[in-house]
């Protein structure tokens, strides 16, 4: 990889952190996404199950809100109610290059009504500072319907503006290899109980970290099903960033690719140990650097 082509590998790495989880990097190598028939991700049962689905995303699987380990009972209802209209603000940067490489922004747009079911609208924007727009301009959109209670993705959308390309990719995500695709939208058929990267961010900040070590969900993050474990390291980091001074419980997040973990970066989310459960700092740690989405502001 050139030099010239590292911030924009590290700034993929930020973007990735603020859709938690990380699946914005692995896109790099990837086109930009079109939209097409149905996606072919339902993964069979049995023994004729396709070869393009990850053997962790088998039913068998510990379905989200179930923990990965039997050390401890699955978390309970916990007392975190996300706040319609909350609006966090972040900067991507580069300790190393001493500069800031994108803002980003999640905002809990609403809470509506959504395929027949209770859902929030979540939205994350993120565009690139300069300079490192003369490198690699982006602006990009990603829109997540997620169910109200779980969190678990009703439809997502990707509205991308990279490098003077635009892509709009709108996909309804359904759990049932039955269920035709809606008219005049694309659908990815995926395992019951998956999530997009807003919605599983969201998930992570209800779990009852003080009585769970892990947990674990299918994620779509637009192209293909991941399976992610999130595991509890830490019940008292203390986290520095523009927007304060934090007391927050560190998780570390694992990416599964047709079972094989991606080793080429280390993920790590902190949430502030209040009732808010603010993603304070997101980090990826990498052979080069290491990555940090610092929160500045929160409303």
């Amino acid at each position: 990889m050139s030099m010239i082509k590292k911030p924009v590998w590290l700034l993929l790495i930020c973007l990735l952190l603020l859709t938690a989880g990380g699946f914005l990097y692995w896109k790099f190598s990837r086109p930009l996404p079109r939209n097409a028939p149905v996606v072919s991700t339902w993964p069979a049962i049995g023994p004729t199950a396709s070869p393009n689905v990850p053997p962790t995303l088998t039913p068998e699987a510990p379905f989200p809100g179930e923990s990965a380990t039997k050390k401890e009972n699955a978390a309970p209802e916990t007392a975190f109610t996300l706040r319609q209209g909350e609006t966090l603000n972040y900067n991507a940067n580069i300790p190393k290059l001493n500069s800031t490489v994108a803002n980003l922004r999640i905002i809990a747009a609403e809470k509506r009504g959504s395929v027949g079911k209770a859902s929030w609208h979540l939205q994350a924007f993120a565009h690139t500072e300069n300079p490192y727009r003369m490198v690699f301009a982006l602006d990009d959109q990603f829109d997540s319907y997620s169910d109200a209670g779980s969190m678990t993705s009703l439809q997502y959308e990707m509205h991308l503006n990279e490098r003077g390309e635009k892509v709009d990719s709108v996909e309804r995500l359904l759990s049932s290899a039955h269920d035709p695709a809606p008219m005049g939208t694309s659908a990815a058929r995926v395992l019951p109980g998956t999530r997009d990267p807003l919605g599983m961010l969201e998930y992570l900040r209800s779990v009852d970290w003080g009585h769970t070590v892990e947990v674990r969900s299918p994620v779509y993050d637009g192209h293909k099903l991941y399976d992610v474990r999130a595991v509890l390291v830490g019940k008292s980091a203390a986290v520095s960033v523009p927007a304060g001074n934090f007391n927050a419980t560190k998780i570390e997040i694992h990416v599964l690719d047709n079972g094989t973990e991606m080793k080429d970066a280390h993920f790590l989310l902190y949430l502030a140990n209040d009732g808010t459960r603010l993603p304070v700092l997101m980090e990826a740690v990498l052979p080069v650097a290491t990555a940090r989405v610092e929160l500045t502001e929160s409303k």
